[in-house]
C-alpha cells in the first residue's frame, strides 16, 4: 500500500517521528531502584524498595512454574494459581480478595514457564495485614477435595475459554509443543483437560510441599513503608514457617540445538488459514536478549512496524501478524505467525512471513526506524517503572530470569546501546543460521 504519491506508509511515519527520537532515547533515564535484600533463616529471599506513594505494592515470587509440572500433570503450577485464593487454616475462601479490594486495592497472580506470581496493591497502612496474609497463605493452604475440585473445574473453563474458543487458540497454544524438543517448557503453561482431569489430591499436596516453601520464595515489598518496621513484621510472620528439610526439586533437562527444519499441520476449523513460524531463542539472560526485544518492535510493535506494513497494508495477504521473543530462564523461542486474508495459501502465506523476517537479518535498516522501534520500548518500559508494582516486578523478573536483580537497573541502559549490527548478528544467529519450525493452521488446500 502507498500513500501520498507512492511513498511507502512506513517510510512516512519514520520521517515522521524525525531524527530526534535518537537523542530523546539516550537521554531517558530509569530512577534508580535503592532496593535492599536480606535472606530470613528459612531460606526466604526478602527485597525492599522504598517509593514515595501511598501505596504498596507486596508480591510473593515462587520459583515454580509449568517447567516444574510432574509428567503427565501439566498445568498443576497454574491450578495453584487459583488454589492460593482459597480458604487457608485461619482465611475463609476469597477472604485475601476482601482484605486488598474492599480497601481500594488489587491483587491479581500468574503463573509463566520458571515462576508463579501472586500480586497485591494496596494502601500504606494495610501493608501489615497483607504480609500476615501471605505467610498464612504459604503456611496453612487448605489443600481439601472441595478446593481441589472447584479450582480445578475453572481452570479446565479457563481452557476452554482461552485456547478451545478462540478460533486461533489452539495455534498460539502449540507453540511450546512444537518449538522445543525436550525440555519441560514444552508442556503449555494453561495445562489440558486431560492431565488436569488426571491429577489427584495427593499430587496437589506434594506439589505443594515441593514448592511452596520459605527457601523457594522471594517476597518483595515495593511503595511507603518503615524500613525497620517492614522488617519486624516479616520476621514476625515469615519468620516461623519451617522449611522442609528436602532440597527443593531441580529441573536439569537442557534444550539440544535444533539439527532439523520441521513442518506441521494443525488442522482446525478456523475462519481463514494462519503461518507459524518458529526458532529457537537464547536464554533470558543472554547478552543477545536486548538486542532482540528491539527485532520484536521492528518487526511487530505498532502500526508502521515491518510485518504489518509490508503483509498487512502492501501486500494484503494478512489481517494480523506478529512477532515475540520468548525468552525464558534456560532456553528460549522466537516465534512469528501471520494469519491470511484468503488472498494467499497458507504456504505462501508462510513463505511471505519468513522472507520478512529473514529480510531484517541482512538488509539496511534506517537509523530513524531503529530510533523509533527503541523509543517504543523505552517509553513502556518507564511506564512500567512509574509504580511500585512495576518496579517490584522489575525486580523479580531480572533475579528469576537473569539471575540478578541488579539488571533491572542496566536494562534501559542495554536497550540504548543496541545498534543496527546487533539486531542484525542476533537475527543471524537465531533465524538465518538455525532450523526453523513451520506450522500451517487450518489450510488444507
Amino acid at each position: 500500500m502507498t500513500l501520498h504519491h507512492g511513498v511507502p506508509r512506513r517510510s512516512l511515519l519514520i520521517a515522521a517521528a524525525g531524527t530526534g527520537l535518537a537523542s530523546l532515547a539516550a537521554g531517558l533515564q530509569l530512577p534508580p531502584l535503592a532496593f535492599t535484600s536480606r535472606q530470613l533463616v528459612n531460606g526466604l529471599t526478602v527485597m525492599a524498595l522504598p517509593v514515595a506513594s501511598t501505596s504498596v505494592s507486596v508480591q510473593l515470587w515462587y520459583r515454580v512454574g509449568s517447567k516444574h509440572d510432574p509428567a503427565g500433570r501439566s498445568g498443576l503450577a497454574h491450578l495453584f494459581e487459583h488454589l492460593m485464593f482459597k480458604s487457608t487454616r485461619h482465611m475463609a475462601n476469597e477472604q485475601f480478595d476482601r482484605m486488598t479490594e474492599d480497601v481500594g486495592g488489587n491483587n491479581n497472580a500468574f503463573t509463566a514457564e520458571d515462576m508463579t506470581v501472586y500480586h497485591c496493591t494496596v494502601p500504606s497502612n494495610h501493608l501489615e495485614p497483607v504480609l500476615w496474609a501471605e505467610a498464612e497463605r504459604m503456611a496453612n493452604l487448605n489443600l481439601d477435595q472441595a478446593n481441589f475440585d472447584s479450582e480445578r473445574e475453572v481452570v479446565k473453563e479457563e481452557f476452554r475459554q482461552r485456547v478451545l474458543a478462540d478460533p486461533y487458540g489452539l495455534l498460539f497454544n502449540a507453540i511450546s509443543s512444537y518449538g522445543y524438543q525436550q525440555h519441560p517448557y514444552k508442556r503449555p503453561v494453561i495445562g489440558n483437560i486431560a492431565e488436569l482431569d488426571a491429577a489427584t489430591l495427593r499430587d496437589v499436596r506434594e506439589f505443594h510441599s515441593a514448592f511452596y516453601r520459605p527457601d523457594n520464595a522471594l517476597l518483595i515489598v515495593a511503595g511507603e513503608f518503615d524500613a525497620s518496621q517492614l522488617d519486624r513484621w516479616v520476621d514476625h510472620y515469615f519468620g516461623s514457617i519451617r522449611a522442609p528439610a528436602s532440597p527443593v526439586p531441580k529441573i536439569a533437562s537442557a534444550e539440544p540445538r535444533r539439527a532439523r527444519e520441521e513442518f506441521h499441520h494443525l488442522p482446525a476449523r478456523a475462519p481463514l488459514p494462519a503461518a507459524l513460524v518458529i526458532w529457537q531463542g537464547p536464554k533470558a539472560a543472554s547478552e543477545l536478549a536486548p538486542a532482540l526485544q528491539v527485532a520484536q518492535a521492528l518487526l511487530a510493535q505498532g502500526d508502521s512496524a515491518r510485518l504489518t506494513e509490508a503483509l498487512v497494508y502492501r501486500q494484503r495477504v494478512a489481517q494480523s501478524v506478529g512477532f515475540d521473543a520468548l525468552l525464558n530462564a534456560d532456553a528460549g523461542l522466537l516465534a512469528a505467525y501471520a494469519v491470511s486474508t484468503g488472498a494467499l495459501s497458507g504456504e505462501l502465506l508462510l513463505k511471505q512471513l519468513v522472507a520478512e523476517v529473514e529480510r531484517l537479518a541482512h538488509e539496511p535498516v534506517l537509523p530513524e526506524e531503529l530510533a523509533k522501534a527503541k523509543a517504543q520500548l523505552l517509553n513502556k518500559l518507564l511506564v512500567e517503572r512509574e509504580t511500585p508494582e512495576g518496579r517490584a516486578l522489575a525486580l523479580g523478573h531480572a533475579l528469576l530470569l537473569r539471575g540478578d536483580a541488579s539488571l533491572a537497573e542496566r536494562e534501559l541502559a542495554q536497550l540504548q546501546a543496541v545498534g543496527v549490527a546487533d539486531v542484525q548478528r542476533a537475527l543471524r544467529r537465531h533465524v538465518l543460521q538455525a532450523a526453523k519450525v513451520s506450522v500451517l493452521y487450518g489450510d488444507k488446500r
